[in-house]
């Protein structure tokens, strides 16, 4: 984020619009924030796209910028009127600017700059993950430090997050994300899109015990994660399967057992870096992403936690998913502090939040558009 010295005044009391179009999601919400820091959502509205996505089994890019364009300006009024204030109202405009399909990226953060010219307030330029982050703050008081799990379709990472600004990653995937490996293992099935919830859905009728499936880098002393090669083996165990109802249910369930597995065991060896690094006393642990609406696995995490003695924290259900609310609550932080975007911002495809590590050790991913983590 780039810091400036603008001619906005920061005001005690400050209502931000959130815009989100990073992926599939066109979203857009009003966030009120109170001069002792405390948060109040006045509206948070979502488009989804997942009928026009649906016959293609995953997002297609290009469909996804075309659909954000057609809905960014239907969803932001709705999210005005619905929070019942009006655009001379708003404080600072906060958008989405990376990582994610830089179509979509470009689209929300082109209507938030059209907005900070004509209404004459601060433009705040958000990182997806950050916001992400932040999100647990929207059930409630999550004071720094904590220890993150992001679990999201595009990224999986642990990070050290110390304070506004100051994430440390502790681990991150070497090849695919977890939700993408739910996606991809719910289309190679044929449950049909979004891959997440369908996945969970079918295994529910399943045995986890049923289908034997590797758990990458279980026991390794490190915390990061990889799930190419347990996407690959639910493939192969599909095309080896009679592909009956029952055999999709014992598969996903199988499936989902040991991201489970792998999430807890990487997710300890997390906890004891975490420890060392800041202490011993009260320790929080949060999850937040996509991902971390999956019921059977914020499970699996919950256990962890009483085992190791962190505290679990996680944002509603309803925010775990892309969201405008929590992209609006990491510009009303960076808006307390000053903390504002000229209009030659950039669109950013690849922006991690540990920039440092992404750079001089990438986990993943680098290429001409950077570093991925």
């Amino acid at each position: 984020m780039a810091i400036t010295a603008l001619k906005y005044t920061v005001q005690e009391k400050a209502l931000i619009l959130g815009i989100e179009s990073s992926c599939d999601e066109t979203a857009a919400s009003v966030l009120a924030r109170e001069a002792d820091g405390s948060f109040e959502v006045l509206s948070s509205i979502i488009a989804s796209q997942d009928e026009e996505h649906a016959p293609f089994g995953g997002v297609v890019p290009e469909i996804a910028a075309r659909a954000h364009m057609q809905k960014l300006d239907l969803i932001i009024e709705r999210a005005i009127s619905q929070a019942d204030v009006d655009y001379a109202e708003l404080s600072a405009i906060a958008a989405t600017s990376g990582p994610g399909l830089i179509g979509g990226v470009i689209a929300g953060l082109m209507g938030a700059k059209g907005l900070s010219m004509s209404l004459d307030i601060p433009l705040i330029a958000v990182n997806h993950l950050e916001g992400h982050a932040l999100s647990p703050k929207l059930a409630g008081e999550c004071a720094f430090p904590y220890l993150l799990l992001l679990i999201s379709g595009g990224h999986t990472q642990l990070l050290s997050v110390k304070g506004l600004g100051d994430y440390e990653r502790i681990g991150s995937t070497v090849d695919d994300a977890a939700g993408e490996a739910f996606d991809k293992s719910a289309k190679v099935m044929g449950l049909g899109f979004p891959g997440g919830p369908r996945v969970e859905r079918s295994a529910q009728a399943g045995n986890p015990q049923a289908i034997k499936l590797p758990r990458p880098f279980k026991g390794k002393d490190h915390a990061n994660f990889s799930f190419a090669g347990l996407k690959t083996a639910v493939a192969r165990a599909y095309e080896a399967s009679d592909k009956s109802d029952q055999a999709k249910a014992d598969l996903c369930a199988s499936f989902q057992e040991a991201v489970c597995d792998v999430f807890k065991d990487r997710t300890q060896r997390a906890m004891k870096i975490f420890r060392a690094d800041v202490g011993e006393g009260s320790q929080r642990f949060v999850v937040a992403g996509g991902v971390a609406a999956n019921k059977k696995i914020r499970g699996a995490l919950n256990q962890l936690c009483e085992d190791n003695n962190f505290t679990l924290l996680a944002p509603p259900l309803k925010y775990c998913t892309d969201n405008a609310a929590m992209i609006a609550l990491a510009g009303a932080e960076h808006y307390a502090r000053g903390n504002f975007d000229t209009l030659d911002v950039k669109a950013r495809p690849r922006w991690p939040l540990d920039g440092n590590s992404a750079k001089h050790n990438p986990a993943s991913g680098f290429g001409k558009k950077g570093p991925k983590s």
